[in-house]
């Protein structure tokens, strides 16, 4: 199984940027699919996730209304679209997948498979 995240970059404030995830030995339309972010000093952190097969989404408080997942599932690629980048979504950024239940999608330690990540720096 392997999850590859692509898209990260330097963006000024209020830009945009699109991350993919471009999985490989799953079928991702049966997983939750989620992206996290570490910023430098802390702790990885749930930003955005979304249902099997595209039903729901769920967004962290902190980018509800700027970012949007979405999936190509006949690419098996997971999306993030970011809108209204601040110099606070400074982060490298994670996508993963999980097996769990819908009410776990914020739980990091019940994703089993993760990306490398993709480094996104918002300069002000």
């Amino acid at each position: 199984v392997q999850l590859q995240a692509s898209g990260g970059g330097l963006v000024q404030a209020g830009g945009s940027l699109r991350l993919s995830c471009a999985v490989s030995g799953l079928t991702s339309s049966r997983y939750i699919m989620g992206w996290f972010r570490q910023a430098p000093g802390k702790e990885r952190e749930f930003v955005v996730a979304s249902s099997r097969y595209g039903g729901g989404t769920a967004y962290a408080d902190s980018v509800n209304g700027r970012f949007s997942i979405s999936r190509d599932n006949a690419k098996n690629t997971v999306y993030l679209q970011m809108n209204s980048l601040k110099p606070e979504d400074t982060a490298v950024y994670y996508c993963a997948a999980n097996t769990g239940v819908w009410s776990t999608r914020d739980e990091e330690r019940l994703y089993a498979y993760w990306g490398q990540g993709t480094q996104v720096t918002v300069s002000s």
